[in-house]
């Protein structure tokens, strides 16, 4: 046989190791990141904190596999990721004594308004409610992390448009907004009676969470006008 064979397969051979090096290299940076935070961590974030370009994606998709079978999960939320304990050991798991108060019927309403019509408005969810929504309801909801402030549509008054954050994916085990219950799961989860309209229909959920067509973004100086902060550009307390 050639050496110059032998050599090629070593330069090969070395050339893979290396590889394969860098790979579990970034697998254990990704890892390290998404550990040590209390919060989901975005892909961007781990991105600019790899040694070399990676397809970051696909290597997490690796690292959730291998975690899988384990008692923690690696878990998608949006575009970020975050270790959650395995979804059948949860009952092992002490609650915080300090748990969220259970949200009332209106605010699950108001929320759930949010979610699937996304970006809405005040007054629009007031039209599908048949009710008013009070201040305190949205400030709720708000406090949990789980709605925010998404832009201003462009209809006189320009009223504020509403949507969900990805505290609320990552609250409620969803990936993204298109892993909502639809009609038929909310039917089987009795979360729905029988005896609904028949032209009754769930709309589907955002499949991105950039401004629509209609929606200007939110400015410094609406965000003074919601009274979110003072004057100057300090946050009120």
């Amino acid at each position: 046989m050639d050496s110059r064979d032998d050599i090629g397969r070593g330069e090969g051979e070395g050339a893979f190791h290396e590889n394969f090096q860098a790979q579990m290299e970034a697998e254990r940076i990704a890892e390290a990141l998404v550990f040590a935070s209390s919060q989901p961590v975005s892909e961007a974030f781990i991105a600019d904190r790899l040694p070399r370009n990676f397809n970051v994606r696909a290597l997490m998709l690796r690292l959730k596999e291998q975690y899988a079978p384990r008692g923690v999960n690696l878990v998608q939320v949006d575009d970020a990721w975050a270790f959650r304990t395995a979804a059948d050991l949860s009952f092992v798991i002490r609650r915080d004594e300090n748990e969220v108060k259970k949200l009332s019927r209106a605010a699950l309403e108001v929320l759930a308004i949010i979610a699937y019509h996304q970006p809405v408005t005040r007054a629009e969810i007031e039209d599908i409610r048949g009710v008013q929504t009070s201040r305190g309801t949205l400030d709720v909801l708000m406090e949990a992390g789980w709605v925010r402030f998404r832009g201003r549509r462009r209809t006189p008054g320009r009223p504020v448009t509403l949507g969900t954050t990805r505290d609320f994916l990552d609250h409620f085990g969803l990936e993204e907004l298109r892993d909502l219950p639809g009609l038929e799961e909310l039917k089987g989860a009795g979360l729905l009676s029988g005896r609904i309209p028949a032209n009754f229909n769930i709309p589907s959920p955002l499949t991105s969470d950039e401004l629509t067509e209609d929606e200007d973004p939110i400015t410094q100086m609406d965000l003074e006008e919601l009274g979110l902060l003072a004057p100057g550009g300090a946050l009120e307390d």
